[in-house]
């Protein structure tokens, strides 16, 4: 898409809003001081979660509560977003009813996030309505709170899904974000939200299976989809065969069967439970099995966040190349629960002095 903006990643784009939005509570500056936000991006690229992802940051390092209000412009009408007209007590004049979405907590301890989602999506006459919103923040009589964000997100007409193209005075009032799929980005996220290690080991060893889309293909991966698989795999059944056709109707079947062939050498990895109880077991070589070993091990250190297993799985590290160990720690240190245990462990006070990024 040649439209003359910076690409990022989600990552970039979690840390730079969460930044700004902090910046802006702690000096006391009201949030209309700063233009909206339009997140553009192909589908399943993670726009939805980056801010979720921002909502958590706010919270972290402000300590207020966050609240979305998600709105998916798509299943709206203008009339939807003013309100329904009724007569007034006297029956002389017309009044707008407020909508739902504007009934947020204006209290100091509050922070709300409106997420117009989709907004691409929308008919022509639905953007419209949205000017107001992002430029204004009112629609109506009805305005936003003080303590309100206005985020918006869309796909590009180029993205082959549905589209509008955006009409330029609405464009104007926002500030535009390009959405890029970022392989790295996407694995941080992944460990950081317990994706499953099926998963997050193959899109590791095969990035470019992460987005697939081919003509008349209905399911297709994306980071999206990929989650979806996930949750499969998490809270249905792990056993691969009984859920594919679910896994298909998911990241479609080509892209299912090379999935299902690399969760076969899950068969061939060391004993996980004797890693983390013993700090001993089989050392595998191959690049492939390395990787769902780590994926793995990272999995049952996030159920079991105990110092003793943790430290012994490290132990059991130290043994493998140092890329596998290296990788290991900065996955663990990139799960929250584990975050304490790592920091006191000398094998990563060591690899940190030797130049470990995390």
């Amino acid at each position: 898409m040649n439209n003359g903006l910076r690409t990022i990643n989600v990552n970039e784009m979690v840390k730079m809003l969460s930044n700004v939005y902090t910046s802006l509570i702690f000096g006391r500056i009201p949030f209309k001081e700063f233009p909206s936000v339009m997140l553009w991006g192909p589908p399943g690229v993670g726009k939805s979660q980056g801010v979720r992802e921002i909502a958590r940051e706010i919270e972290r390092k402000t300590e207020k509560e966050v609240r979305i209000t998600d709105v998916r412009l798509l299943l709206f009408n203008p009339v939807d977003l003013r309100g329904i007209p009724t007569a007034n007590e006297d029956k002389t004049l017309a009044v707008w009813l407020k909508p739902q979405i504007f009934q947020m907590d204006t209290s100091d301890e509050v922070v709300n996030i409106l997420f117009l989602d989709e907004i691409t999506a929308a008919p022509t006459s639905v953007q419209a309505a949205a000017y107001q919103i992002t430029l204004d923040r009112t629609i109506g009589e009805h305005k936003l709170p003080e303590n309100c964000i206005v985020i918006a997100a869309g796909n590009r007409v180029t993205d082959r899904s549905v589209a509008y193209n955006m009409p330029k005075a609405l464009a104007n009032r926002l500030c535009h974000l390009e959405i890029k799929e970022d392989i790295n980005a996407w694995h941080d996220w992944a460990v950081k939200n317990a994706i499953h290690p099926y998963v997050a080991g193959y899109i590791e060893y095969n990035s470019t299976a992460l987005s697939g889309f081919e003509n008349d293909e209905i399911a297709f991966a994306t980071p999206r989809s990929w989650e979806m698989v996930s949750n499969i795999l998490r809270y249905v059944c792990e056993d691969i065969n009984q859920v594919f056709p679910l896994i298909v109707g998911c990241i479609g079947e080509n892209s299912a069967n090379n999935f299902r062939t690399w969760t076969e050498i899950f068969t061939g990895i060391p004993l996980i439970e004797q890693i983390f109880r013993e700090g001993i077991g089989d050392l595998p070589k191959e690049k492939e099995l390395q990787i769902a070993l780590k994926s793995m091990m990272v999995d049952y250190a996030r159920k079991c966040p105990e110092k003793d297993l943790v430290d012994n799985s490290i132990d059991y590290s130290c043994k493998m190349p140092w890329s596998f160990r290296g990788r290991l720690l900065q996955d663990y240190y990139r799960i929250p629960e584990l975050r304490e245990i790592v920091k006191d462990n000398s094998v990563f006070q060591t690899a940190v002095r030797d130049g470990l990024k995390c």
